[in-house]
């Protein structure tokens, strides 16, 4: 059974960090890409950073890049989001995915709240 398991959110002030991170079980590890995604209320779930299999590559929105380093860790099969210099505009529920073609996960989420 495949599980994907965000945590590491909550309450941070603006200019904060947190790093989330992300747990996955019954996948091979290497035969995924990672992703974060975040919904804020009321808005459309966006991505936030995706790193490439075997950590070929890494992509993030332009909203967060410098601020936002995603990382994996093929040893303890995990997915990892540093946040920086967090903004109140960062507040959303934080998702991870594991894409494949095919056979594309989705964790639960870890809510993320900044406040001024």
């Amino acid at each position: 059974e495949v599980q994907l398991q965000a945590s590491g959110g909550g309450l941070v002030q603006t200019g904060g960090s947190l790093r989330l991170s992300c747990a996955t079980s019954g996948l091979t590890f290497d035969d995924y890409s990672f992703a974060w995604f975040r919904q804020a209320p009321g808005k459309e779930r966006e991505g936030v950073a995706i790193i490439g299999i075997g950590d070929s590559s890494t992509y993030y929105r332009d909203s967060v890049e410098g601020r936002f380093t995603i990382s994996s860790d093929d040893a303890k099969n995990a997915v990892y989001l540093e946040m920086n210099n967090l903004k109140p505009e960062d507040t959303a529920v934080y998702y991870c995915k594991a894409l494949k073609y095919g056979n594309d996960y989705w964790g639960q989420g870890t809510q993320v709240t900044v406040s001024s």
